[in-house]
């Protein structure tokens, strides 16, 4: 680690514990020294000084003998739902793999997006974006796509660690999960968001009027710019071979088509979950079931031994449960209105306004994690309406841009599984994150604001 980077992270350190010592902003003592704990898990987290499960491993620890919060808060991220549907990714992206299924959808794949490398990219991210209109579940699009994809960097001579291999994983990553932001049923905070205002402020959500509103900048045009990042960021030239898929992918037809059979249900059942309301993670935990079955051949005891990463499991718990922490402390809320307070919010100055509310959303999600933010912010939608005189729906729907502004990985656990299984190091999504949130700021804001005002909303 460079003597820059140990600055950086030792000043973090030091000024995580001045916060704990002084007590701001009304914090009891429990609070800060709270809030002291969940500062140095983030600046772990964010500089990769140690492992990411190492950084989960301190907060879990430090909370607990502290007492600051009961294991029940603590560990609220194993019986997240969100974890049954990582572990239910990792056994369906072993079984595609495995079976050779993977492979099978890349050869048929690859005639349409092995033209050049922008196609390759191109195309994967138009996949990202139209399985988020069928299945609400990041994980589980991503489970799906990315075993296609890295045959796909098979068959095209990315090898491991290579930069075409880091883009094809990256561009799976953000396109099975970013473009899903303004689909109302298709991402978590979505869900969350819509819930709070329901029960709060008794308002409901229309799926159309929600679509219209994000998809245009937040679904279109920013999907646009993540291509055109990757391409940067990430530059290759596809090498066309004969691709030969490994002994453990020789399987028979058979069980590859019973494998997509069980596929295809799934999302059937993830697609119409509105209607039949059972739990994304439920579904994917009884294919999961189905497939580790060892008589079915799908996923052997040995394939899944080494295809579950624990690692990865233990540092989205931990991302999972600091929001719940921050806001069972009471933390979020002294944070988020401490935050309002420095805001130049003032009735007439939309624009502002507009920026403001929106950056005020980035800036809680990196204390709470994307799902923490709605919890958070809704209950001060009426206070902040005032302040600028937009609408609270107007306000509410600011939160979307907020919490789909991702600056470190972190904050959004489907990203980091997604290079998880696609066996790739997560260090690349940082670049990424930071450089879609300049570009959010300097342009995305912007577009939605006068895409907002077009349509009458602000």
């Amino acid at each position: 680690m460079s003597y820059f980077r140990q600055a950086v992270v030792g000043l973090v350190l030091l000024l995580s514990a001045w916060i704990a010592l002084a007590m701001p902003a009304g914090m009891d003592q429990d609070q800060a020294l709270t809030f002291g704990i969940v500062l140095i898990t983030l600046s772990l987290w964010a500089t990769g000084l140690v492992p990411g499960y190492v950084a989960s491993t301190f907060f879990f620890a430090a909370l607990l003998l502290g007492g600051f919060a009961t294991p029940d808060i603590v560990f609220s991220g194993f019986t997240s739902t969100a974890m049954w549907l990582i572990v239910a990714g990792f056994v369906i992206g072993s079984a595609i793999t495995i079976s050779g299924l993977g492979a099978r959808m890349g050869s048929l794949a690859r005639p349409h997006l092995s033209k050049s490398y922008p196609m390759l990219i191109g195309g994967l991210m138009v996949l990202g974006m139209a399985m988020g209109f069928v299945m609400p579940s990041s994980m589980g699009r991503a489970a799906v796509l990315v075993p296609v994809g890295m045959a796909l960097a098979d068959a095209f001579g990315f090898e491991k660690g290579s930069r075409g291999r880091t883009g094809v994983a990256v561009i799976i990553a953000f396109g099975t999960n970013m473009p899903s932001f303004a689909i109302l049923p298709s991402n978590i905070p979505n869900v969350v968001l819509s819930g709070m205002a329901e029960r709060l402020l008794d308002m409901h959500f229309s799926y159309a009027d929600y679509l219209l509103l994000h998809y245009p900048v937040l679904g279109i045009v920013k999907s646009a710019i993540i291509v055109a990042l990757v391409l940067v960021f990430f530059p290759a030239r596809i090498e066309t071979r004969d691709y030969k898929p490994s002994e453990g992918q020789k399987t028979s037809a058979r069980r590859q088509f019973a494998l997509l059979a069980v596929l295809l249900v799934t999302l059937g059942f993830w697609a119409t979950d509105q209607i039949h309301g059972i739990n994304a993670a439920w579904i994917g935990l009884a294919t999961s079931l189905v497939l580790m079955v060892p008589q079915f051949g799908f996923v052997p005891p040995p394939a899944f031994k080494s295809s579950v990463d624990f690692s990865m499991l233990l540092f989205v718990s931990g991302a999972l449960a600091l929001g719940a922490v921050v806001n069972s402390t009471g933390l979020g809320e002294i944070v988020a209105r401490e935050v309002t307070a420095l805001l130049p919010l003032t009735e007439g100055r939309d624009f502002l306004n507009f920026a403001s509310l929106s950056l005020l959303g980035a800036a809680t999600s990196i204390f709470t994690t994307m799902p923490g933010v709605p919890a958070v912010l809704t209950p001060l939608a009426g206070e902040l309406s005032q302040a600028t005189g937009f609408s609270q729906h107007a306000v509410l729907m600011t939160q979307v841009i907020g919490f789909s502004t991702v600056i470190f990985p972190y904050q959004v656990g489907p990203l980091i599984v997604a290079m998880g299984l696609a066996g790739e190091s997560t260090r690349p999504l940082l670049r990424m994150t930071l450089a879609l949130s300049l570009v959010t700021l300097l342009v995305l804001i912007p577009l939605d604001y006068l895409w907002w005002k077009l349509l009458g909303v602000i």
